[in-house]
């Protein structure tokens, strides 16, 4: 049995308790432990470049302090991964990474539900990087910050912005782009009818599967 530290980059308590909800499934059938938690030295949400950036010193202070056996990082801009990954021995990844991958194995075009139109040009800079730009069907943002988000029920926004990206972007799977939407996860797939991919489980789950196949990195 190893540990997991699931890491909230914002200061939201309301993200981190909707991402525990999220991660039932996966604590039923696995035997890791799995531990999430905020950064209170960060803002309330992670909305804008210099939100990732400033974020970036407290993600590596959690994770230098920490004993666990691998780290998500639960931020979908994936922020500071590549650095963090470099200071770790230990598997870290990131949401947004392992939501692209479980999106490739279920369709050939996926569609992102982002939370505010600053985001958007973030996501392609990153898909472009990772080099997975070709499989972005399409990016819509529901135009709200995560205090919005977490202080009521937005399921009809988020329901009509996966349909534009059904219908009219020609996605086959959509991808929650923001770790506060993981509650619509359910809803949103039998009313679409397509696979929707919730990035805090992509994450948790390969955290899991690293873990059970030790992969990472050989110490020296």
């Amino acid at each position: 049995m190893s540990d997991i530290l699931v890491i909230n980059p914002n200061s939201s308590t309301s993200v981190t308790l909707s991402m525990e909800a999220c991660l039932s499934p996966i604590r039923a059938v696995t035997a890791h432990r799995i531990q999430c938690v905020e950064l209170a030295k960060s803002p309330p949400g992670i909305e804008t470049d210099a939100h990732v950036n400033e974020v970036i010193p407290n993600i590596v202070e959690a994770i230098s302090a920490s004993s666990a056996d691998a780290f998500v990082l639960a931020c979908f801009s994936d922020p500071g991964i590549k650095h963090v990954r470099k200071l770790s021995d230990r598997p870290v990844l990131g949401i947004a990474e392992s939501a692209y991958l479980a999106a490739i194995g279920l369709g050939a075009r996926f569609g992102i539900i982002s939370l505010g139109p600053s985001s958007i040009a973030r996501h392609l800079r990153y898909l472009k990087e990772l080099q997975l730009e070709r499989r972005l069907a399409g990016d819509r943002s529901i135009d709200m910050t995560v205090v919005e988000l977490m202080s009521g029920n937005v399921v009809e926004t988020v329901s009509r912005t996966g349909r534009l990206l059904r219908d009219e972007d020609g996605a086959d799977v959509v991808i929650l782009g923001c770790a506060g939407l993981g509650a619509y996860r359910t809803a949103l797939q039998d009313s679409l009818g397509i696979p929707v991919v919730d990035p805090v489980q992509a994450g948790v789950a390969l955290a899991c599967t690293n873990l059970d196949l030790a992969y990472g990195k050989t110490k020296q």
